[in-house]
């Protein structure tokens, strides 16, 4: 992300050079708006009149919204917004910086990691006087973190409603590492507790099966470096394993809220060697580092990868095939671990509100009203049971109590049709808005997600349910170490900060030398291992590791100033 940012700001200074600039006219049409049955205002007077405002979108993780679904119809119905989406073509799309470079910005934004470039061209309006008189919805949604959507405290305007879930609960999870089943099941579903642990069960395991079913050599563990995901998979789970820190991207930061660059930690060090042994020794894929993404799924698929330490919405192409061929076995329990028994595993750890990206309105926006009045609509009861749910009697059914249920057979379309949300708008228009987390319920009783854990552990497979049944847990989350065991950090989590671009060019340095340098650590010999890592860490320093620790230092206990 940093790398794109970079090269935004580049290319928007190149054909700013050759634009001619000019501001759009803004307008601010004040509308009448309609009442929902809690008696606050959603949409406007297009919605009340049957005139219906279009409004420009641009989401960074969009995809063709043709925006007639029976959910984008109910929402026109109820706002008086239609939304027209664009969105990027290929992943290195230019398109903020164009946007920049020739000051012309749709209504809607969602930018992504590129939010700080539109905030420093002054791109986004600040959205606090609309939502104080248009926004009781988007209030009441972020309750106690309403103040965290705030820019800083030299600058505090709310330019971005935060595109993921307020509070909640997590009832399912990947963990910090994933194991086949049948390597935990041959050691009756042992759970590692340290480095030494994990690495005999594969150890193990391989010996007793060096081969699969169909002839293919059994592989311990491999990784997916050659790409953008070094970061989901090499990078992340060292924080994770080693030191028991929660998602802040590249970067740790102590109990006074002090940033480090996650690399410089001993503890770190110590598990990149472990990985340089588990590589000499053949455990780790020799291919780990110059496979392609496409190549380490179809491992996956095949059956063959004994761990990961990566993510569930990253491998889970891989476990569908392994599923549709029956193979549960060869799918990943979701661990909780860490290099010993003394670092806990923060998998479920609430982070707090995270901001910095998040949906804001241009100053070129045509209609602000329309615009606040939609967003707070999303927030709104109704809305979030719209966009979530869908359409009671059609997607979702109320029963005597007054609570939303699925049937079994709407579950399973939506579970099955890969077509289901783009179909019905359900799911389709909830992301990147704002939403309430799992688990919250409303006035009825009812979450307003479809996620509870009665409808997780439904979903649950052979494999899951034995595992489940031998821990004595009905989750499988229930073994991992619980969200009420942490504190909230008063700071939103690190990596989606907007952040300044002198801190974001540095940082985009220091994930090059990371990159590259700890995966020539690895593959290094195990007696070169400190000489090649304390190399890397000169080449950090020179290029401004610690000018961007104190940036990055300054920004957090200022985000912690504005939360108190």
């Amino acid at each position: 992300m940093r790398q794109k940012r970079v090269c935004a700001l580049m290319l928007a200074a190149v054909v700013a050079a050759g634009v001619f600039t000019g501001c759009g006219d803004k307008k601010e049409d004040a509308s009448t708006g309609i009442a929902t049955n809690d008696g606050t205002e959603t949409g406007g007077e297009a919605g009340a009149s049957g005139d219906v405002v279009e409004l420009t979108f641009y989401n960074a993780d969009g995809e063709e919204d043709p925006w007639s679904d029976p959910v984008a119809e109910k929402l026109t119905e109820a706002t008086g917004v239609k939304l027209k989406t664009d969105y990027p073509v290929s992943s290195d799309d230019q398109k903020v910086a164009l946007m920049i470079a020739e000051q012309s910005y749709p209504d809607l934004i969602y930018a992504k990691g590129d939010a700080g470039s539109l905030i420093e061209a002054g791109a986004l309006m600040d959205m606090t006087d609309l939502i104080e008189e248009y926004g009781p919805n988007i209030k009441k949604l972020y309750g106690d973190e309403f103040n965290k959507l705030k820019h800083s405290q030299d600058d505090p305007a709310i330019y971005q409603l935060s595109s993921y879930n307020v509070g909640g609960e997590v009832f399912k999870h990947s963990g910090t590492a994933q194991m086949q089943w049948d390597v935990l099941k041959a050691n009756d579903y042992k759970v590692p507790e340290t480095l030494d642990e994990f690495e005999t069960m594969l150890k193990d395991y391989m010996a007793e099966n060096p081969t699969t079913d169909d002839g293919h050599s059994t592989i311990g563990l491999t990784l997916s470096a050659s790409d953008w995901h070094w970061m989901i998979t090499l990078g992340n789970p060292a924080g994770y394993i080693a030191d028991g820190a929660p998602d802040n991207g590249q970067w740790l930061i102590d109990e006074n809220n002090q940033a480090m660059y996650k690399f410089r930690s001993d503890k770190e060090r110590e598990y990149f060697k472990w990985l340089n042994k588990l590589y000499n020794e053949g455990i780790l894929d020799p291919e780990f580092a110059t496979q392609t993404h496409e190549d380490y799924i179809a491992k996956i698929a095949s059956g063959r990868v004994l761990s990961l330490f990566d993510t569930d919405w990253d491998y889970s192409d891989g476990e569908k095939v392994l599923k549709a061929d029956g193979k549960f076995g060869k799918t990943y329990a979701p661990l909780p671990f860490t290099m010993d028994k003394e670092t806990k595993c923060v998998s479920l750890m609430y982070q707090g509100l995270t901001t910095g990206q998040g949906v804001g309105i241009s100053v070129d926006c045509k209609d602000p009203v329309a615009a606040i009045k939609y967003l707070d609509y999303i927030c709104s009861d109704e809305g979030q049971v719209l966009v979530q749910w869908g359409i009671e009697g059609v997607n979702y059914q109320v029963d005597e109590n007054g609570k939303r249920y699925r049937t079994q057979e709407e579950i399973d379309a939506s579970n099955n049709d890969k077509d289901y949300s783009k179909k019905t708008g359900v799911g389709f228009h909830n992301y990147p808005f704002p939403y309430y987390g799992d688990g919250i319920v409303d006035e009825t009783g009812s979450t307003y997600t479809t996620k509870s854990r009665e409808s997780v552990v439904a979903e649950y497979d052979e494999e899951q349910k034995a595992a489940c049944e031998k821990w004595g847990v009905e989750l499988l989350t229930d073994i991992f170490p619980q969200a009420k065991e942490f504190e909230v950090p008063a700071y939103s989590p690190i990596w989606a900060y907007a952040k300044p671009s002198e801190f974001d060019e540095i940082g985009n340095q220091l994930d090059e030398i990371a990159w590259s340098s700890l995966i020539s650590c690895i593959i290094g010999s195990e007696s070169d291992f400190d000489a090649s890592y304390d190399k890397m860490l000169e080449e950090l320093e020179g290029v401004g590791m610690s000018d961007a620790e104190k940036i990055l230092t300054d920004i957090v206990q200022e985000r912690v100033s504005i939360a108190e």
